[in-house]
């Protein structure tokens, strides 16, 4: 065989594998790098996930989703244009939802997962996560004179949405205390509000700052009520693809620069509101995650 048959060969074998590692799902290229090639940062946000990751209801079709994850995934794409010097960086959406948010990032589809994702063990075995962004806690949402805690759900419809923590953590509640209620799949949070509101289930689980958004911006949630009860308290955080150490710096890093600047307070108030602001808890989440650079 001459030389240029061989390194022929070499190159379709190298190319038979690039394309495999494609077809495979895997990432042939850094994020950094297709990111300063397409000047692009590819954002995933759910439609349905406020007060995180949402499309305001009656919005039009091109409307740029909104809420606290995504805006907080905007400023990070901020400084990235410092960071990465790319001054003409631009941001590109990825509609996901609870069930394909993360075969998103692992496909390649998207470069960093914005919206109320809860960083686990066992998620971490198929993606890695930023630093935390926020602390929350599943709970559930009742009528006026709903179940107050778990162990009066007995024989009830309860409804959650799929593929979630918060569905983890009910089935553990149930099972733990032997209590035999129905569990009601629905597909978005809105749907399990409306089903809540109807009187068609006895409580609809979430994450507790989803709960208090739609129950304080939903006229038909008025009579609604949150329960005291916490399932957990979890940390959430941006998704990315797994094993890819400089990206995460990346966005570690852009992070970090967010909260030890005090940025991060205006990107709460913009999506909870002028006069809300972070708890003493999120306030320490925030100076301990920061890390100095």
């Amino acid at each position: 065989m001459s030389a240029l048959s061989k390194t022929f060969g070499a190159l379709t074998l190298a190319s038979a594998v690039w394309f495999a590692g494609e077809a495979a799902g895997q990432t042939p290229t850094p994020t950094l790098d297709q990111i300063r090639a397409s000047k692009t940062l590819r954002i995933a946000y759910d439609p349905d996930a406020p007060p995180f990751s949402y499309i305001a209801p009656g919005s039009p079709a091109t409307a740029a989703p909104q809420g606290y994850s995504v805006d907080l995934c905007r400023a990070v794409a901020d400084q990235f244009k410092e960071q990465l010097k790319i001054p003409d960086l631009k941001v590109a959406y990825v509609a996901v939802n609870s069930v394909n948010r993360f075969d998103t990032i692992v496909d390649n589809k998207a470069d960093l997962l914005c919206e109320s994702s809860t960083a686990t063990l066992s998620r971490r075995s198929k993606v890695d996560f930023s630093i935390p962004i926020f602390i929350d806690g599943a709970s559930f949402a009742i009528g006026p004179n709903g179940p107050r805690d778990v162990k009066q759900l007995a024989g009830k419809k309860v409804a959650v949405l799929p593929g979630t923590t918060t569905e983890q953590e009910l089935r553990r509640a149930l099972t733990g205390t032997q209590i035999n209620a129905e569990l009601v799949m629905v597909k978005t949070n809105q749907e399990g509000i409306d089903l809540l509101a109807k009187g068609q289930v006895a409580a609809y689980f979430a994450d507790r700052a989803t709960l208090t958004f739609l129950l304080r911006k939903e006229k038909e949630a008025a009579s609604l009520l949150m329960a005291d009860t916490y399932l957990s308290i979890e940390p959430i955080a941006l998704a990315l693809r797994r094993g890819d150490s400089d990206f995460r710096l990346a966005v570690d890093t852009a992070l970090s620069h967010i909260y030890r600047r005090g940025q991060i307070v205006q990107v709460f108030k913009g999506a909870f509101g002028p006069l809300t602001t972070p708890s003493p808890l999120l306030n320490a989440l925030f100076q301990i995650s920061g890390l100095p650079d």
